[in-house]
C-alpha cells in the first residue's frame, strides 16, 4: 500500500514522496471452550480459527437470544422444528448468507451446502468461505440438530 506523505512549510521541502507501508491485520478471539492454559491462561482463536469461530456462532445464535440484538444470527435452529419441504435448504443458504454479510465482515462467503437429514432430524451445514485480509479459503463444517 503507498501512501502520500506531506511535508511542513519548517521541513523545508514541499515535494511529497511516496513512502511504502504494510500493514498486516492479525485477527485473535477468545477460545469459547474456555479450557484453562497449565498457566491459569485462557486459550484464544487466531487468523482463520478465530473468523471460523464467529460464524459457527452467527449460524447457532437464533433471532432474540443476543441481549440488546434481537436480530443477531441466522435463526437456524428455529428452522429444525417447521416443516420440510423443498425450498428449506435454500431459505437457510439465503439467511447464513445474510447472517454472514450482516455480522462477520472478515469473511465474505463462497459456497453453501446445506444437506438437511430429515429422518435424523438435524442439518448438516458446509460454508466455504474467504477470509477478506488474508484471501485464505476456509471451510466449516457444523451439524445443527434438534433436541427433543
Amino acid at each position: 500500500m503507498a501512501a502520500r506523505r506531506s511535508f511542513a512549510a519548517e521541513d523545508k521541502n514541499l515535494t511529497g514522496s511516496t513512502v511504502v507501508t504494510s500493514r498486516t491485520r492479525f485477527y485473535s478471539d477468545i477460545d469459547l471452550s474456555i479450557a484453562p492454559k497449565p498457566s491459569g491462561d485462557i486459550f484464544k482463536k487466531v487468523d482463520a480459527e478465530s473468523v471460523k469461530q464467529s460464524i459457527k456462532t452467527i449460524i447457532q445464535t437464533n433471532h432474540g437470544e443476543r441481549p440488546f440484538n434481537p436480530f443477531f444470527g441466522a435463526n437456524i435452529r428455529g428452522r429444525l422444528f417447521e416443516l420440510n419441504h423443498p425450498d428449506v435448504a435454500d431459505e437457510i443458504e439465503r439467511d447464513i448468507i445474510l447472517a454472514i454479510e450482516n455480522y462477520e465482515p472478515r469473511a465474505k462467503v463462497i459456497n453453501i451446502d446445506v444437506n438437511n437429514q430429515i429422518d435424523h432430524n438435524d442439518l448438516r451445514v458446509t460454508i466455504t468461505f474467504k477470509i477478506v485480509s488474508t484471501e485464505e479459503i476456509v471451510v466449516l463444517n457444523t451439524t445443527l440438530t434438534r433436541v427433543k
